[in-house]
């Protein structure tokens, strides 16, 4: 394919020499006189391992070059990556300056072509950005978007020192566009990886890359708030994640990732609470692991805020227990939320198969006795006696008996569990979809 790519920094360099090294012809476009050269040159615009010679050899075979004339960039090719820069502003946000002045030239350039054109975010840009993109470009070109040309939204991952390793082998490769042909053209362009290709919503796919790097920030200072923690008490930090790493069921896997209510049960409090103490009796500041906890209840208190706001007054709970097929109730958020409720006046009904007032024995006997006095006449036995009373349903676990519910007009299904089958419902609402 004939490929332009606008902005020879990082990741336009890479994706050059990578894109020449199989096949395509490439033409890169920068404002830098001095990048332009050093790509006529043969030459890498940055250091990174192997860079230097895949850019050698594309030039010496004739399959890549350097302009800073955007109209013959793109007149002569069929997708323009949009690789510039999208730098921080003081406020926090991101300066797109650079990526709306590329889909300037690119629509002024379009202006003057008759052949369908992709082009392709590559820049790490806010949910959104796609579709202004795309709006510059329709109106500037006078072409009308996903029939003349189509934005695709394609974020990079990369990692410095292995940037060249992980264009080529990537793990996954995400598409994001309105328009089936450009998407097919990407695939073709794609095929060759060994990845998985994920076509998504647009917004997914302009999201991903700050969840991603926000996760890789997370695992750093959480690794070295452990190290310290290890330190002082004399520990070998590095063997502990070893371990730590080998469990693939659940510490290296999508478990715990997907979005849902607040955490629970007897473990994850008691332990996240013994290792901050430690860490405080050891006088060392985490304020990764403190935060935990207080992100939970804010998590915690967004349901309470949704319910209250929802003004009913019959709520129905489905699932009183922290996970489905088990009567624990320790620390169960669910509690937390219908002990507010029940303190305001509110009525509440509950249902959960698991959870018997007569078999109520220790730990969860005494939880029920401070929290919930009044259980035994809030519990019910029969699921549609409470779906039918209630003015707004919550859901509080995967219970697969909560999939068969069937809402009553008017009433209100609020999901923390996103129980499948239910979501196409009128009233439904998600805590996190």
């Amino acid at each position: 394919m004939n490929i332009s790519i606008f902005g020879l920094g990082y990741v336009g360099c890479v994706g050059m020499g990578c894109l020449a090294a199989k096949g395509h012809n490439v033409v890169g476009v920068d404002v830098s006189e001095e990048k332009i050269r050093l790509i006529n040159d043969g030459k890498p615009t940055i250091v990174e391992k192997d860079i230097d010679v895949l850019i050698e050899n594309a030039h010496r075979q004739g399959m890549a070059k350097a302009t800073n004339d955007y109209v013959s960039a793109v007149m002569e090719t069929d997708i323009s990556f949009l690789c510039v820069g999208t730098p921080s502003a003081p406020n926090g946000h991101l300066n797109l300056d650079y990526i709306m002045q590329t889909a300037r030239e690119i629509g002024e350039a379009l202006r003057r072509k008759n052949t369908f054109h992709v082009v392709v975010i590559r820049s790490t840009v806010f949910p959104g950005t796609n579709a202004k993109v795309s709006s510059l470009i329709e109106e500037l070109s006078g072409k009308k978007r996903n029939v003349d040309f189509a934005v695709v939204s394609n974020p990079e991952f990369l990692r410095e020192g292995t940037a060249v390793k992980d264009y080529l082998n990537p793990p996954l490769t995400v598409l994001g566009s309105e328009s089936e042909e450009a998407i097919g053209i990407l695939k073709r362009l794609y095929e060759t990886s060994g990845a998985p290709i994920e076509v998504v919503d647009i917004k997914v796919a302009e999201m991903i890359k700050y969840v991603n790097n926000s996760y890789h920030a997370l695992k750093v200072v959480f690794g070295n708030e452990i190290g310290r923690i290890c330190k002082a008490l004399n520990i070998d930090s590095h063997e502990v994640m070893r371990l730590f790493c080998m469990d693939r069921q659940l510490n290296i896997s999508p478990y715990y990732f997907m979005p849902g209510f607040a955490y629970g049960g007897s473990c994850l409090p008691k332990d996240l609470k013994g290792l901050k103490t430690l860490a405080h009796d050891l006088y060392l500041d985490t304020p990764v692991l403190n935060a935990i906890d207080e992100s939970n209840q804010v998590h915690l208190q967004s349901v309470i805020s949704y319910i209250e706001n929802a003004g009913k007054r019959k709520i129905g709970v489905l699932g009183l227990s922290f996970k489905s097929g088990t009567d624990d109730m320790r620390n169960s958020p669910v509690v937390n939320v219908i002990e507010h409720f029940h303190g305001k006046g509110y009525e509440i009904r509950i249902y959960d198969r698991n959870v018997s007032i007569s078999r109520l024995m220790g730990k969860n006997k005494s939880i029920i006795a401070e929290k919930l006095p009044h259980l035994n006449v809030m519990l019910q036995d029969n699921l549609e006696d409470v779906t039918n009373w209630a003015e707004l349903l919550v859901i509080s676990n995967k219970d697969e008996a909560f999939k068969t519910i069937q809402p009553k007009n008017g009433q209100l299904v609020y999901d923390l569990a996103r129980v499948s089958g239910i979501e196409n419902y009128e009233g439904y609402n998600g805590l996190c979809w």
